[in-house]
């Protein structure tokens, strides 16, 4: 996604191209009309979702347009819109559906956001299909985990064509399209990813660099129109974050002022609760404040806040990240930092907003808008992702992503080769479940974990081996005419540790490869394959686990092994999770496959 200063706070994100098993529909020829008026139905919607910002608390932001007859790019015409004003009302497709009335038969709905049952009713899915539409457009897929694919397989389930954007219809202009989609659900998009709350600082400073004057007066940096905008934007967030300093310095108030509508949380942190009996935060007929301070700070004047009605909330060791997943589990979805340089300086996550007026005030002591962050080299420097610049009055308002918002779009390391395995596998659908390691949840899976497998040897004579990686590791070296080939077998099977087995079986492959069978690489995925089958094969619990994974795909998550492993980013080839993939299709029947071999050949 990008950054574009517009409905929501940024533009956004570009995705990275994902793998798919089949081609989508892409635009060439005469379709990039159809793709242009479909594109700016679903941007609409996007506009539509935007409408209740700043006057409701932060939701979901769904819009939703009912076009009759031909649909987008064939004709017809806009016959309702509706979107989600607040959590609790009537859903955007509701509305859409009861303006459009009889002119839904045959319709196409474009949404910017899937629904979302969230009420375990399905109304919004429900009230489509029942209205009699036939085919939905969907920008986006829900952001939320367990709410992500479930109205899209619905809607199928009900006979509805559905395609949604970068999946079943691709081209650069619905690739902006989507990007709309992105920017009015950033702050649920990165919740969902990063389990904390789209978080923004923001601060005004003069050309100079400053954000007061050395003797800390700061009224005013920015114009009368800059600050009405802060108000506009403050209204799009949960909280609003300072810190101690501001309240002593500058005693604000932190309300929306919009004239109604929504009022954000007022959060002050502080690691010494040194703040003044005396402050406009303090009142809270309007509006709630909640401290955040080190625990056992200033129990004296805990007690005077909370009679005036101020909570006060303590942490073991007070930093921003504590502080986020707190506000996290919640509810928040968005957070507005406007805080100094020094909280500035470990708060700066997700985007900033700098208003910068045209103003030199000077002064060797006079504070900037970020404290330390412990660079010495320019190279070190954070780099705004995506920025835009508008002019607000005088100043200028520089606007940015520290990160790009997260793509949670499935990554299905060998995607073609997987569906080959499993075609269930679907790959927008699909769970995925990693493991890596033997303590992870999965971690069983691992050809490190502590079950002993009965293999036979060259005479077939079954030898018992502590560890599938015992096994793998040994066979490098097994039929190998040399007396140190045939020492190695012995030592790494006697190895303490599948690590240390892994270690030798590595070390001597490495540095003396003339003692490794010549047709290793052909045959290693069958030594796998085989060692693996025994696992699942001698242990009932292990079985079961691998079938309780039907319908998921399994990824090794080594971020350096891009063979066995699923890598980094998807870029790994994933043999190891394509090997038990491959099991779990026998164990369920699915397939007749009988060696490992025929994963080469997906």
């Amino acid at each position: 996604m990008a950054l574009a200063v517009g409905a929501s706070f940024f533009s956004p994100i570009i995705l990275k191209p994902r793998a798919a098993f089949a081609s989508p529909v892409a635009c060439g020829g005469g379709g990039g009309n159809h793709h242009a008026q479909e594109a700016a139905l679903v941007r609409r919607a996007a506009e539509l979702a935007d409408k209740s910002a700043g006057f409701t608390s932060p939701h979901p932001n769904v819009g939703c347009l009912v076009v009759s007859g031909g649909g987008g790019g064939g004709g017809g015409d806009v016959a309702g819109e509706g979107y989600l004003y607040a959590q609790g009302t009537k859903p955007a497709e509701v509305q859409a559906v009861e303006a459009a009335g009889e002119r839904c038969r045959g319709g196409t709905a474009f949404l910017n956001l899937e629904p979302g049952d969230c009420h375990g009713d399905r109304t919004a899915v429900s009230a489509l299909v029942q209205a009699g539409i036939t085919r939905v457009v969907i920008g986006m897929r829900h952001p939320l985990q367990h709410l992500r694919g479930n109205a899209i397989r619905t809607l199928r389930g009900q006979g509805l064509q559905v395609d949604v954007f970068g999946e079943d219809l691709q081209s650069k202009i619905i690739e902006e399209a989507q990007k709309a989609c992105r920017i009015v659900n950033a702050p649920l998009v990165y919740k969902a990813a990063s389990r904390v709350p789209f978080s923004v600082l923001k601060y005004a400073m003069t050309l100079d660099g400053k954000i007061a004057a050395s003797s800390g007066h700061a009224a005013w940096i920015s114009s009368k129109k800059s600050r009405s905008r802060v108000f506009e934007l403050r209204g799009r967030s949960d909280a609003i974050v300072v810190g101690g300093n501001t309240v002593r310095r500058d005693n604000p108030r932190l309300t929306a002022r919009h004239g109604g509508g929504h009022l954000p949380m007022r959060i002050v942190v502080t690691q010494t609760l040194d703040l003044p009996e005396e402050a406009n935060l303090w009142d809270i007929s309007e509006v709630s404040t909640i401290v955040v301070t080190q625990r056992g700070a200033r129990k004296s004047f805990q007690k005077y806040l909370a009679s005036k009605g101020v909570e006060v909330v303590e942490f073991d060791i007070l930093n921003p990240r504590d502080v986020m997943e707190y506000f996290y589990d919640r509810g928040y979805l968005s957070i507005f930092w406007e805080c100094g340089g020094t909280l500035a300086a470990s708060a700066i996550s997700s985007g900033v907003f700098a208003f910068v007026a045209p103003k030199i005030i000077g002064g060797k002591n006079a504070p900037s808008p970020v404290g330390e962050l412990g660079m010495v080299e320019m190279s070190q420097a954070l780099d705004l992702i995506d920025v835009c610049y508008e002019q607000v009055g005088p100043d200028m308002l520089v606007s940015g992503f520290l990160q790009p918002i997260p793509d949670l779009t499935p990554v299905i390391p060998s995607a073609n080769e997987t569906s080959a395995i499993d075609p269930t596998i679907t790959p927008y659908d699909s769970s995925i479940i990693f493991f890596y390691k033997t303590w992870d949840p999965y971690g069983a899976f691992s050809n490190f974990s502590p079950h002993p497998i009965q293999m036979p040897d060259e005479n077939g004579n079954y030898a018992t081996w502590s560890t599938v990686e015992h096994y793998y590791q040994a066979h490098k070296f097994v039929g190998v005419d040399n007396p140190l080939a045939q020492a190695c077998v012995e030592d790494i099977k006697s190895a303490k540790s599948p690590e240390e087995a892994a270690r030798m079986g590595r070390s001597v492959q490495r540095r003396q490869p003339d003692l490794v069978r010549s047709d290793w690489e052909s045959v290693k995925i069958d030594v796998m394959y085989r060692a693996l089958k025994s696992k699942f094969s001698i242990y009932p619990h292990l079985n079961n686990m691998l079938l309780s994974t039907a319908g998921s795909v399994l990824v090794e998550a080594s971020p350096h092994d891009l063979f066995w492993g699923g890598g980094r980013e998807g870029e790994g080839l994933n043999y190891l999770g394509r090997l038990l993939m491959q099991l779990r299709s026998e164990f369920l029947g699915e397939t007749s496959a009988t060696s490992g071999s025929s994963i080469l050949a997906a």
